[in-house]
């Protein structure tokens, strides 16, 4: 067979992986006439002005980079606000080759509303350091819900000055809803900004949304982050673990040699230390089991997908829980496990182990709240 090219962004067609570039239904391609074809992205930008994301190996992002460090742009790098760490693209700072950027933090309606905004800004900006990153500005949205865009807007308009506005993020932030949210916002304010018969976009990897003559807001496929426990389990799962409105706290009085299981996902060992209040942050949907350190490999090997669910499969199969063992000293604490929430205490010196699916990432920060 031939191979397809779509018009829109120059991607190979192909029918198997509706998360990969270029795809499109096999149906739609017996449909179609004169060579004319959409992947299914680029479909719906020109008839639903929707933008659908996809996923990058690291190397195809990185070619990507390449070009916004080759381009005087606006970079917008969106996070995922419940899983910072996890969501930052590593390297960016040295591929943007100094080009302006602004940070977005998304699903900012998902924290707890003890959260001070003004405390989560700042928090943000020092921990960009350790990225390299110094942002012009920091914007805390919800895409879902519609939270802080006009403000992102004034943002984009004031310091985009007629350049491209190149926006790029992880999978799993947020950020198609994102991108659809802004495109709306400039459609309504002007109606004929997309009129060209195609999305122009260089080969398998962009689509850019004309602004006006000159410039263009250009997205760009979001990049997998290998630690993050999405890439580890089910869509059903996913839809389990991820949380759909702001998060209630839990409370634990824990003495030491107890633990608490996050349904069959992961598991917090509290191995010594005085008695200590852990506060869970994960989806309300989710249940926290506690029990004896001495019986939890017994809990484990005999109720995770029961009693302990859901859990992380791979081929039907368990997968390997790795360790991973944390001394806390005397401040507030967050334990965090990509992708899926966090526990906070007060450090008083206590020894601890979480274990997580291998490969998720599983830090250590000054408590967020």
């Amino acid at each position: 067979m031939e191979e397809l090219k779509c018009i829109g962004c120059g991607a190979t067609i192909q029918t198997e992986n509706p998360k990969e570039i270029g795809y499109t239904p096999a149906s739609s391609i017996s449909k179609m006439e004169n060579e004319i074809i959409y992947c299914q992205r680029c479909f719906k930008l020109k008839h639903y002005n929707e933008v659908q994301d996809v996923a990058l190996t690291s190397d195809d992002f990185l070619k990507i980079l390449q070009r916004v460090g080759e381009t005087d742009a606006l970079v917008i790098n969106i996070v995922d606000i419940f899983d910072f760490s996890g969501s930052m693209v590593a390297g960016l700072s040295r591929h943007i080759n100094g080009n302006d950027i602004l940070l977005v933090g998304n699903k900012v309606d998902l924290l707890p509303k003890s959260v001070n905004k003004t405390k989560l800004n700042h928090w943000m900006r020092r921990s960009l350091k350790e990225y390299g990153l110094k942002p012009l500005d920091v914007a805390l949205v919800s895409a879902g819900k519609g939270f802080g865009i006009d403000e992102l807007m004034e943002m984009i308009e004031k310091y985009r000055k007629g350049r491209d506005v190149y926006i790029v993020g992880c999978t799993n932030v947020g950020k198609s809803t994102l991108v659809n949210r802004i495109i709306k916002r400039f459609t309504e304010e002007r109606e004929d900004i997309i009129t060209t018969s195609h999305f122009p976009g260089t080969t398998l990897d962009i689509i850019e949304i004309p602004l006006d003559d000159c410039s263009a807001i250009v997205d760009t496929p979001g990049i997998i982050n290998e630690h993050q426990l999405a890439h580890y389990v089910t869509p059903k799962v996913l839809k389990e673990i991820t949380p759909k409105k702001e998060i209630k706290a839990g409370v634990y009085q824990l003495n030491a040699e107890q633990t608490l299981f996050v349904g069959g996902l992961a598991r917090m060992d509290f191995v010594k230390g005085e008695r200590t209040s852990f506060v869970t942050h994960f989806a309300n949907q989710l249940h926290i089991h506690r029990t004896k350190l001495e019986k939890a490999d017994h809990l484990w090997a005999t109720q995770a997908g029961a009693v302990l669910k859901p859990v992380a499969m791979d081929n039907d199969q368990l997968m390997e829980m790795e360790k991973h063992t944390f001394h806390i000293g005397h401040e507030k604490t967050d334990l965090v496990i990509s992708g899926l929430g966090w526990f906070t205490l007060s450090g008083t010196g206590q020894d601890i182990n979480i274990y997580a699916p291998k490969g998720v990432g599983v830090m250590i920060r000054p408590s967020l709240i």
